[in-house]
């Protein structure tokens, strides 16, 4: 059974950092992709109801990232710990969201552009960590 659990939310300041991670459990990690993706407070975030930050080829490693994080967030990946981390640096108020990460098998012709499509009509999400960026 696939399982996902996000980590690392938090209050912080203008300005400020936070990793989030999201470990991963129950299948073979080379053969996905997992992305995060944020939603306001109180709103489901899975299939096409939430904004898609990044995303990542647990295999390649390649990387995407939507306009409003580039320069400022890092996905990464710990193959051997089956982790997923999104450092967030140089975070803004309208940072603040819950967010959450997802998996979902990624066909080896599709290309990263293709990842955060692939991954947001998963039905496999974790369940969601705070982030709150105060000015």
């Amino acid at each position: 059974e696939v399982q996902l659990q996000a980590s690392g939310g938090g209050l912080v300041q203008a300005g400020g950092s936070l990793r989030l991670s999201c470990a991963a459990s129950g299948f073979t990690f080379d053969d996905y992709a997992i992305g995060w993706f944020r939603q306001a407070p109180g709103k489901e975030c899975k299939g096409h109801s939430c904004k898609g930050v990044s995303c990542i080829l647990l295999s390649a490693g390649s990387t995407y990232y939507a306009d409003s994080v580039k320069g400022r967030f890092t996905i990464s990946r710990d193959n051997a710990k089956n982790t997923v981390y999104l450092q967030m640096n140089s975070l803004k108020p309208e940072d603040t969201a819950v967010y959450y990460c997802a998996a979902e098998k990624f066909p080896r012709v599709f290309t990263i552009d293709q990842c955060m499509g692939v991954v947001k009509g998963s039905d496999y999400w974790g369940q969601g960590t705070q982030v709150t960026v105060s000015s």
